[in-house]
């Protein structure tokens, strides 16, 4: 695959826009439309990486030519999988069973070529601690409205990082896009990055520890 190859994000999704120009590519955006909640699998893992394939092909045969960037990202407390909540009420419960305890987070990355069919797919698991925050913290963080359109209720790179007490692995996968895999699979595609620095860098500044 050439160097010059269409990426297309298939999301709609500001931060996911916002983390993949960091690689340097130009690419367009046309958000899949799955229903994800009719979507299911065996493990986390399955249904994060079946979830970004199935949005990958889903635009993949809209168009005639590029490389389609599929994405999921799935929070998991005990093997339970912590969706979008679907209000404020949903958006506590969530919080307050992640409250003092370590959960991993999940971000399955989906490459599909629209002429070929060709795919290369691949996942990244983190892992956050949570805070033992009150009620009233809570409170305000809800009052944000910032959990409503975030799997487990909490943004780590908004907000809903005062939530959280520390985290290991990408942080950018948490986030919801680990640029560390992505560049790695389009790799495989004959496309490499030519910026000299990461492009997967902490907030701290330091490099994610899976970028090669």
């Amino acid at each position: 695959m050439a160097h010059e190859s269409t990426l297309i994000l298939a999301s709609g999704s500001p931060r996911r826009r916002e983390l993949i120009a960091r690689l340097g590519y130009p690419f367009v955006c046309s958000a899949s439309g799955l229903d994800e909640e009719k979507v299911e699998a065996p493990e986390p893992s399955m249904l994060a990486a079946k979830l970004a394939r199935m949005k990958a092909r889903r635009v993949a045969r809209k168009v005639p030519s590029g490389l389609i960037l599929g994405f999921d990202t799935l929070v998991c407390l005990d093997g339970r999988v912590l969706g979008k909540p679907s209000d404020r009420h949903a958006a506590q419960q969530m919080l307050w069973a992640l409250r003092d305890r370590t959960h991993d987070v999940i971000t399955a990355v989906a490459v599909v070529e629209a002429e070929s069919g060709r795919e290369e797919t691949g996942a990244v698991t983190s892992q956050v601690r949570m805070r033992r925050f009150g009620q009233s913290v809570l409170s305000r963080y809800l009052d944000t409205g910032d959990s409503l359109d975030k799997a487990g209720a909490y943004g780590i790179q908004t907000a809903g990082a005062g939530l959280v007490e520390s985290f290991s692995g990408c942080y950018f996968n948490i986030v919801g896009l680990p640029l560390c895999e992505l560049a790695r699979l389009l790799a495989r595609f004959g496309m490499k990055s030519e910026r000299v620095r990461p492009a997967c860098i902490l907030a701290d500044g330091q490099i994610c520890s899976r970028w090669e």
